[in-house]
């Protein structure tokens, strides 16, 4: 999705978008003396030529003259929409020239906290114990394996290389490994692999006996992959050529060409994702068909050659689900009777039968039940309790949750053999690197197996603490802080740099970032809005971020905001705001409405265009995302929508300085979104602030692929707020 992090605007009288009163008043009250920059603002920015394009609707046409800046072709654009966004690329680069020096050591600083040769947590299934391993200065791991029994692996047994993707990646602009899966029998990997950067994947399979690549290629798939129990045949979903994020399930036999597959499934109903998946028992392939408020499971058996789906779970309105399969019982997560969701079993021949399901867990007020894994004679489920994820252990007829704390992030690691001996949970927060733990089921015994090593961390010097904020509306707003101690306090000094999200019902958990560091070490206060959209405190705190309730995200941001300077948490001189792409709207419609608190914003790959992406079926997400955001065939939901779309309420005011970023291969937010965006902004708003926008001609959604070439913008990114900030010339704290 439109998340990190990541879908689908029409011109409105300015007096509907004005900002409120209060917000306009104490935006006045804060202005203070610009700080002094050292990037270049005086280099000419490019001017985009206005092409009027008349978008229609059954509410009403507006004009676009931007709109050219389109460009669907997926192999290459037009000429001059290319030139337009590489001389947007050259301004970027002209105007943050001053800051080269600034960049470089940002780079090194956050180049110096990777460990070169690290590798990942060994995770045991079916006989093997598989990790990822990088080799010094390598972009890209390397998947290992060795045979072990469920207790640990065997020392005796040799370490086997499965897929060296560095050699995978060489001579490529962009590349991402999607899924990878073992066949049963242990001697086949398949695996999918993206050369786009946009999630249009070719499913391969390699020979690990021999070491060949077979001749088998699927391409345009998407992730994931399941081998059925044959180990000759494979299940993949075959991408939707124009939707890109959904399609029909297909199976693939070994030696056979692609054209020859079999259809499996075929979802009518184009507003629902297919996904794939086994299921914990490898007994049944598990294909889940999903909205925003509805869900479908349908599963078929993997030991039977050609078997077909067979209904688990019917949908039905308003009804969402998860469903797994171990020892004979399907376990099912569920919103049915639980506005939090509950967890239940039920039998294998009868899991519609409402009657014959037992409960595991119960719904809860206080707590909302986000994912499980299945164990012997068990279960554990990762629970968010006020903001924060949590693991508890339900087995034997006891219940445990591990030890938590307020800011303290626990979630569920992956377990895909549920015969394994242990049960892999990981534990962080904004001042602890990540901690992955292995519990002993049968025993209860906990083992560290890795604390992630930042080279030169020291966790002395930093604080963390949860506030709550008090909303214009009288709701409380989680906000989570990080800070140095000795370069940061709340004495209404510090740079406040406020990073929001607020759609999907996806939540903000509190983790360790050891980029952010070198934002820290300069004074900046961080912090982390739990604005509603997301389901930070249960799903009621989704609701009412969603649809006709959209606005509230963007106020609870604002709330926060002014929140952390009443309490001295920031200078408001020196107030800076980030996200990315549904966060990116949040970000665009607050530049609008409250802008003047903000001295500077990072939008990344931002969903700006709300109401033109949603009137278009044929953009990627659209007709899936009509549960976030409302279908513009409705003049209501039109009408809201447009009321907010961050490029449709551009207008003649002073902004913040911006820094906007976007993939030309984006197929979640579009690349000509923010593009347009810029432009528009760029001929309408009043001040001279710095207005920036950098697009990766060779990556998607994510940017740039490899460990370390994704560094180069978010050293760009830091060195822009740092400037802002006045501290460009200011050396970071180093030690205690």
């Amino acid at each position: 999705m439109r998340p990190v992090l990541l879908s689908p605007v029409a011109w409105l009288a300015l007096a509907l978008l004005a900002p409120l009163p209060s917000v306009h008043a104490q935006a006045q009250g804060q202005a203070q003396a610009p700080i002094p920059m050292l990037m270049s603002t005086t280099h000419p920015a490019p001017v985009a030529e206005k092409r009027p394009h008349t978008v229609k609707s059954p509410h009403g046409d507006r004009v676009d003259e931007y709109f050219w800046l389109r460009d669907d072709d997926p192999k290459a654009k037009r000429a001059d929409v290319m030139a337009y966004l590489q001389a947007e690329n050259a301004h970027t680069e002209a105007v943050l020239a001053p800051l080269a020096g600034l960049q470089r050591q940002l780079l090194g600083e956050m180049r110096s906290r990777i460990v070169q040769n690290d590798s990942s947590v060994p995770v045991y299934a079916h006989g093997w114990w598989t990790w990822q391993a990088y080799e010094p200065g390598a972009e890209h791991p390397r998947l290992m394996r060795q045979r072990g029994s469920p207790e640990q692996p065997d020392p005796k047994a040799p370490q086997q290389l499965m897929l060296d993707l560095p050699a995978r990646a060489a001579g490529q602009a962009f590349y991402q490994l999607g899924a990878w899966a073992i066949s049963p029998d242990g001697r086949l990997l398949a695996f999918t692999e993206d050369t786009s950067g946009r999630r249009i994947h070719t499913l391969r399979v390699r020979n690990l006996v021999t070491g060949e690549l077979l001749p088998d290629a699927v391409p345009g798939v998407l992730e994931s992959v399941v081998w059925a129990a044959d180990s000759r045949t494979l299940y993949y979903v075959r991408q939707d050529p124009v939707l890109l994020q959904s399609g029909p399930v297909y199976r693939h036999r070994l030696g056979q060409p692609a054209a020859s597959d079999t259809l499996v499934y075929d979802e009518p109903d184009k507003t629902l994702f297919t996904e794939i998946s086994a299921s914990a028992s490898r007994r049944y392939l598990l294909l889940r068909l999903s909205g925003g408020d509805i869900t479908e499971t349908r599963a078929l058996r993997l030991d039977r050659d050609g078997a077909k789906p067979q209904m688990v779970l019917a949908r039905r309105p308003k009804i969402r689900h998860a469903v797994d399969h171990h020892e004979g019982r399907w376990v099912i997560r569920t919103n049915e009777g639980a506005v939090n969701f509950r967890l239940v079993s039920a039998p294998e021949g009868a899991p519609e039968a409402r009657r014959s399901w037992r409960t595991l867990v119960a719904g809860r007020e206080q707590a909302t039940i986000e994912d499980f894994v299945l164990l012997p004679g068990g279960v554990a489920i990762q629970e968010r309790v006020e903001a924060d994820p949590r693991v508890r252990i339900i087995r034997q007829g006891q219940s445990q949750a591990l030890a938590a704390g307020p800011g303290i992030s626990m979630s569920l690691g992956p377990r895909p053999d549920p015969q394994a001996a242990h049960l892999r949970y990981s534990q962080q927060s904004m001042v602890q690197p990540l901690s992955t733990y292995d519990r002993h089921i049968a025993s209860g015994q906990v083992l560290l197996r890795k604390t992630r090593e930042v080279p030169g961390y020291d966790a002395a010097p930093y604080a963390t603490e949860r506030l709550w904020a008090a909303s214009r509306d009288g709701k409380r707003i989680p906000v989570t802080l990080v800070w140095r101690r000795d370069r940061a306090r709340n004495d209404g000094t510090a740079p406040l740099l406020v990073y929001g999200y607020g759609s999907y019902g996806y939540s903000l958990s509190a983790s360790f970032s050891a980029n952010r560091l070198s934002l820290l070490d300069r004074g900046f206060v961080f912090a982390l809005a739990h604005v509603r959209g997301g389901a930070d405190l249960g799903e009621a705190w989704f609701e009412d971020g969603r649809m006709m309730n959209k606005r509230n995200s963007f106020n609870d941001f604002v709330d926060a905001t002014d929140a952390l300077l009443a309490a001295g948490w920031g200078a408001k001189n020196k107030v800076f705001a980030a996200g990315g792409s549904a966060g990116g709207l949040l970000m665009g419609a607050v530049a609008n409405e409250a802008g003047a608190r903000y001295r500077g914003m990072l939008l990344a790959v931002p969903f700006v265009d709300v109401v033109t992406t949603m009137l278009d079926e044929t953009i990627p997400l659209t007709v899936n995302e009509y549960t976030q955001w409302g279908n513009p065939a409705d003049k209501a939901a039109y009408d809201y929508m447009l009321s907010y779309s961050p490029y449709d309420n551009l207008r003649a005011q002073p902004y913040p300085a911006m820094y906007v970023s976007t993939g030309l291969w984006d197929s979640q937010v579009q690349y000509f979104e923010p593009a347009k965006y810029v432009a528009r902004l760029r001929a309408r708003k009043t001040d001279n602030q710095p207005l920036l926008l950098d697009t990766d001609l060779s990556s998607g959604h994510g940017g740039a692929s490899g460990r370390f070439a994704a560094l180069e913008r978010q050293a760009r990114e830091y060195a822009f707020l740092i400037d802002l900030a006045g501290l460009a010339a200011a050396p970071p704290a180093t030690g205690r």
